[in-house]
């Protein structure tokens, strides 16, 4: 039972701090009390999926969301879901959903509300990415 509460407790961080770009295995594992390869093999045993796979299918979720309903670039978007890499953000994205997250827009916007203006989505998501992390998004989506 103790085991399960320290599972729990982990995944609970997940799932509250799921847009830090700074989560990682280590950080998680601390929170149940583990090393990070027992860590591992507990969660996936208990949950069937990694805790880096959680992670990432929590993420997509999330951008699937913002996509659909805010007025906010791809790379504005990977940003905010916790992802510094736009092409990891679109091949996991693509690899979940079985579409780019371009098409996934294309597909699902206007079957719902309006979108939310770009700059009230990001205060709503906690602000805009420090400029370093923006230039950097920015310089990998014109290079790709």
């Amino acid at each position: 039972m103790e085991r399960l509460r320290q599972l729990r407790r982990a995944k609970d961080v997940m799932d509250r701090d799921w847009a830090d770009p700074h989560l990682d295995l280590d950080a998680v594992a601390a929170h149940a009390g583990y090393s990070r390869y027992h860590f591992l093999r507990a969660f996936k045993e208990v949950y069937g999926e990694t805790p880096g796979q959680y992670l990432s299918r929590r993420r997509i979720e999330r951008a699937e969301d913002m996509l659909r309903s805010a007025d906010l670039s791809v790379t504005e978007i990977c940003m905010l879901v916790g992802f510094s890499s736009v092409g990891t953000f679109s091949s996991t994205f693509k690899r979940q959903t079985g579409l780019t997250p371009s098409e996934y827009r294309t597909r699902h916007v206007g079957r719902g509300a309006a979108l939310i203006p770009g700059c009230y989505a990001m205060l709503w998501a906690g602000g805009f990415p420090a400029r370093g992390a923006r230039d950097e998004a920015r310089n990998s989506e014109e290079a790709g």
